[in-house]
């Protein structure tokens, strides 16, 4: 039962078939599991054929079971979720006596982790007859597989789909345990990224086509989670490198690389992208999807672990052999006679050379010229024909190729190995193994490959008629079982034909008088000519070719080229002249036989029948170990058309695939069995008079344990050894009634040692709780008194820091309070002050305010006489208008210069103003005087002294009006932007200084019109706010007594006989070039308009 599992994938079904592995994300336990879906969907359909399991092999539970994979591939699609739950339902209905766990339930819990839930899942489980499940390898106890065949010509799924779900479900992973696991889950999953770029082509009847097989060997710890991998491979189709069918294509890396890689490293690799530019890949076609592959298989290699070094190298190779099939050779004749060769287009040469790192003239000789060393090539070796060359030169680029792949499917292997390799005191893991190889091909033209691929085929299907049809009929038999034999075709003696020891055809391949096809011809007529599975000579038949019988149909091949395929051999300078000469590293590692110090066994080179017939029986020795499963799709249809049925094509495949006498096996036979014993020990838990101990026969306890379950008992047949279960319902119900009946032995063993523990636990807790609370107590009242103390001591010690404290801060603050102090600005509206302690903002207060009032007190001192009285003047201003002007705000920063027109120097104002005692200006400048009929402006000296307010003429300084300072009352304003102020003149002193006033040769107030008053006087000025300020301290000084001051949109003004009204409007005028302000006369109004 530790033997591991193998899956293996076996392709019967269809000719030209390829083979795709499966997703490392497929086996594991978490849900990136979108790509099993994929994978399990077979053929244009989807339609699934039948599952089968091998005789005489029980398969184990999913969970904790090494599992196998094997599946034969010939799609491209991946077989259906539903086709996958049927699959497994074949080993569904066991339970696992190690772990506890029913296989059902194992299988129906890793379906929902690999497939999702499905509704239908359940009933599959229970009622489904799939496979045949023995106690040799039960699913308890042993490996289990699965085989998938598939057609790969159905498939609808392109290498970029493929590369985006791996790359898709890597990125969905949810529960990676470390960081090592992640990168080994990506490696694997990479790694078929880049296999299938390096092997799979476009063949005629499958875009994505793979063109070799390999086994990849997955190994899984305890938890479910890969720990390491290890690839095989087999039989990579070198010569589709140099030869191809028409409508084919290369390898996809040759497209890739000239398509997707940018242009510096096609100009490193001297590449170009045109195709046509290489004969190895002219009259061939590319794709869209060429170009963005190559971005995943360049990202494949650094995921695996590939540097950048290397990732080039690999490139390097390719572009060597690209342009090495570009080389034409030209025939020439020597001097002696003999023929000779050169070269053509030597540009080419010098550019692999440059690549290679190598001399081109000693490329040139290695690739013209023969001997048996390479030193006596580079002294005296013979020249060789064009022919010959062009062939070495094939030659080569199969061998670049494939030693390629091979180095770095080793390499892929050194990557994904595991740690513990090589210690054999780890035990290793579980493994699942993935068997991805050709199906059947039947082309056109059949060659030495497919007449490989189809043997590998004939040995795919032995085993499996082998491992199920016949052994499960022989355990029947064996077991004494009523059975009635079922027919099948039995392909032993193909098998036989091909590879029997002496005469089988591969071995007549690698006799040494077997010189060339007609010689092998002639021998395979001699030595298979009596054989049923051989056509002989016909007429009909070319005389170039040989007929087999295979298990799918007679196909016929052409025996060109078998000898030299089989071969395939390089010439032994080729490979010295390249690891002695070349320094790119990867070559040396290419041809490592070319090594001079390396020990010549001088045996002839094994050919490939030899190592392909080794290579297979060392896989199916690997299968014969493990349980293998097998799941069948069918090919509806040749055009990949959805609802299309071929009936003759879907009956030929369930014919040459066995699967009606497949299909009689499971209907007729037992899907379960088990040895006595071991049915006795896993079961006997569910008849009282069996368990827990049964010393009787083996035998009456299997009939005790059958007749204690309500299950039919027609559905058990107990042989000489192995009891045998006819459906799996059955053993999924068997198994329900162990789980339950476990679930109540465990219920039971619980709630005893439960008890038990329970019981002790409290008695010991009881002892503690007594031991501690006698502690705790005295603890407690210890604690209590050291407490009290230490309160009654920290409570006198606060009282005392505290005391010291606020002393301390109190120092403190005034003794650096004058350090503190706002030094750099002595201004009295500064509000800075020091942060005082919270107990001192009494004291902190009272020293502010002192220190406020000296600081006034020092303001003002700092004052001569004119500062003082312009510091008067704006104070008063700031009185009078603050808050009640608009415009008062824009005065503020300008100081009142008074006499703006320099009226002091004026000397003819000197000899006016000593007439009237008016020599102190305090205001003098150019304003507008508003005419009291019309509102007109007129341009008007006014000059404001320390006993008068006089306007003059501003040509002549003659005096139009005086008006003494105490004959102003009030000056009136508006709120507004405007700049008009109305000067109120007392009417009642009119009369009484008439008689002084026109005896006045200046002109005052009345000098013209004797006995008429003028009234109040309204002017115009950008300086209202200084004349009013002016005014009214002149007025104060004069009469001792402020006069009014009125700011109101709305006032009176008395002209002359009439009073008139002022009214201050906001009307938005633009157009006024007097700061736009417009004054109109309406009858007894006055209208200003702002």
């Amino acid at each position: 039962s530790g033997r591991p599992d193998s899956i293996m994938k076996y392709n019967t079904s269809r000719k030209c078939s390829h083979e795709k592995t499966v997703e490392f994300d497929l086996i594991s336990h978490h849900k990136s599991s979108e790509n099993l879906a994929a994978m399990m969907s077979g053929g244009g359909a989807g339609v699934m054929g039948s599952g089968s399991f091998s005789s005489g092999n029980t398969p184990k539970c999913l969970k904790h079971s090494n599992q196998s994979i094997s599946r034969s591939t010939e799609a491209n699609e991946f077989p259906t979720k539903s086709t996958l739950k049927s699959a497994f339902a074949a080993s569904s209905a066991s339970s696992c006596p190690k772990h506890n766990c029913n296989s059902a339930g194992s299988s129906h819990m890793d379906l929902h982790r690999m497939c999702g839930y499905s509704p239908s899942l359940q009933k599959r489980c229970n009622l489904g007859r799939c496979c045949h499940q023995s106690s040799n390898r039960s699913i308890h106890k042993s490996s289990s597989s699965i085989a998938l065949t598939y057609d790969h010509s159905n498939s609808m799924m392109s290498p970029s789909v493929h590369r985006r779900q791996i790359l898709k479900s890597i990125t969905k992973e949810v529960y990676l345990r470390d960081l090592e696991l992640a990168k080994m889950r990506e490696r694997v999953a990479h790694a078929e990224v880049f296999l299938e770029a390096m092997g799979n082509a476009c063949t005629g009847k499958n875009a994505n086509s793979s063109r070799f097989g390999k086994f990849f060997d997955i190994e899984f710890d305890y938890k479910g989670d890969p720990t390491g991998a290890h690839l095989t491979m087999y039989m990579l189709e070198k010569t589709r490198v140099t030869n191809r069918s028409p409508g084919e294509r290369n390898f996809h890396v040759f497209y890739q690389l000239l398509s997707g890689a940018d242009i510096h490293l096609l100009k490193s690799l001297k590449l170009q992208r045109n195709i046509d530019r290489y004969d190895l890949l002219k009259y061939s076609f590319t794709n869209e999807e060429d170009r963005t592959n190559f971005a995943f298989t360049k990202r494949s290699l650094e995921v695996i672990g590939f540097n950048q070094d290397e990732i080039f190298s690999i490139f390097t190779i390719l572009a060597v052999v690209l342009k090495l099939g570009n080389l034409v050779f030209i025939p020439t004749t020597n001097i002696d006679g003999s023929e000779g060769c050169e070269i053509s287009n030597e540009y080419e040469l010098d550019e692999i050379a440059q690549l290679l790192q190598l001399d081109s003239h000693l490329l040139f000789h290695c690739l013209t010229r023969v001997g048996e060393s390479w030193d006596q090539i580079e002294t005296d070796g013979s020249e060789i024909d064009a022919v010959y060359a062009a062939k070495i030169k094939f030659s080569l680029c199969r061998t670049l190729y494939g030693r390629l792949f091979t180095l770095i499917a080793t390499r892929i292997n050194e990557l994904l190995k595991l740690k513990q390799y090589g210690s054999s005191s780890v035990v290793r893991g579980k493994t699942i193994g993935l068997l991805d190889f050709y199906g059947f091909e039947v082309l056109e033209k059949n060659s030495f490959e497919q007449f490989a691929i189809n043997y590998c085929n004939e040995r795919l299907q032995q085993h499996y008629v082998k491992s199920v049809l016949k052994y499960q009929q022989d355990l029947y038999v064996a077991e004494g079982i009523d059975w009635i034999k079922i027919d099948f075709f039995d392909n032993q003696a193909i098998c036989e034909l091909i590879d029997k020891p002496c005469f089988g055809m591969l071995h007549l391949l690698d006799e040494p008088q077997i010189i060339n096809d007609g010689i092998l011809l002639t021998r395979l007529h001699q030595c298979c000519a009596g054989h049923t599975n051989f056509l002989a000579r016909d007429p009909t038949l070319p005389s170039n070719c040989f007929q087999i019988r295979h298990f799918e149909g007679p196909v016929l091949y052409t025996n060109n080229g078998f000898v030299e395929k089989n071969l395939d051999l390089l010439p032994k300078h080729i490979s010295a002249c390249l690891y002695q000469n070349c320094e790119l590293p990867i070559v040396a590692s290419l041809f490592p036989e070319g090594n001079p110090k390396r020990h010549s066994s001088g045996r002839k080179p094994t050919s490939l029948s030899t190592n392909l017939r080794t290579s297979l029986q060392t896989l199916l020795k690997q299968l014969e170990q493990r349980y293998n499963h097998y799941i069948f799709c069918i090919k509806p249809n040749e055009l990949k058309q959805p609802k299309m049925l071929e009936l003759g094509l879907v009956q030929h495949q369930v014919r040459y695939m066995c699967l009606m006498p497949l299909i009689n096996l499971w209907r007729n036979g037992y899907y379960f069995n088990m040895v006595h014993s071991r049915f006795v020990q896993r079961y006997k838990l569910l008849c009282q008079y069996t368990w827990p101990h049964f010393s009787g026969a083996i035998i009456d306890g299997v009939a005790l344990i059958i007749r204690s379950v309500p299950l039919p008992g027609a559905e058990f047949t107990i042989g000489r050894k192995k009891v045998f279960i006819r459906s799996p319902r059955t053993v999924y119900e068997l198994d329900e009634f162990r789980k339950v009946r476990l679930n109540e032995l465990a219920v039971l063993i619980q709630k005893t040692y439960r008890s038990y523990t329970r019981r002790k636990h409290f008695l010991s807790l009881r002892r503690s709780q007594l031991i501690i609370s006698s502690y705790w107590r005295s603890w407690r009242e210890r604690e209590k008194v050291r407490i009290t103390e230490f309160k009654k001591q920290a409570h006198w010690a606060v009282q005392v820091i505290g005391r010291f404290f606020i002393l301390i801060k109190t120092r403190e603050f005034l003794v650096t309070l004058l350090l503190r102090l706002p030094h750099d600005n002595m201004s009295p509206i500064c509000h800075d002050w020091p942060t005082a302690p919270t107990f001192l903002t009494e004291t902190s207060q009272l020293l502010r305010n002192i220190f406020h009032r000296w600081r006034c007190y020092k303001y003002r001192k700092s004052f001569d006489q004119p500062a003082r009285n312009r510091m008067r003047e704006k104070v008063t201003a700031s009185i009078i208008f603050k808050d009640r002007k608009i415009s008062y705000p824009r005065t503020v920063a300008h100081p009142f210069h008074g006499d703006y027109i320099r009226l002091r120097q004026n000397v003819q104002w000197k000899r006016v103003s000593c007439e009237h005692n008016d020599q102190y200006v305090v205001f003098a400048d150019i304003i507008n005087k508003i005419a009291r009929s019309s509102g007109k402006f007129i341009p008007i000296l006014l000059v404001i002294s320390t006993n008068s307010m006089l306007l003059l003429d501003q040509k002549t300084m003659q005096i139009k009006y005086r008006i003494p300072a105490s004959e102003i009352y009030r000056m009136s304003l508006s709120p507004y932007f405007d700049d008009i102020a109305v000067i109120h003149i007392r009417a009642d002193n009119y009369s009484s200084s008439m008689s002084d006033r026109s005896e006045s040769p200046t002109g005052c107030l009345f000098q013209s019109e004797i006995g008429k008053k003028k009234g109040d006087f309204v002017f115009q000025t950008a300086h209202s706010i200084e004349i009013v300020t002016k005014l009214f301290l002149v007025i104060q000084n004069a009469t001792a007594k402020s006069p009014e001051i009125v700011i109101s949109t709305e006032f009176e003004a008395n002209f002359g006989q009439q009073t008139v009204v002022f009214t201050f409007k906001c009307g938005g005028l633009v157009d006024n070039p007097y700061n736009q302000t417009r004054v109109q006369r309406k009858g007894n109004r006055m209208e200003v308009i702002v």
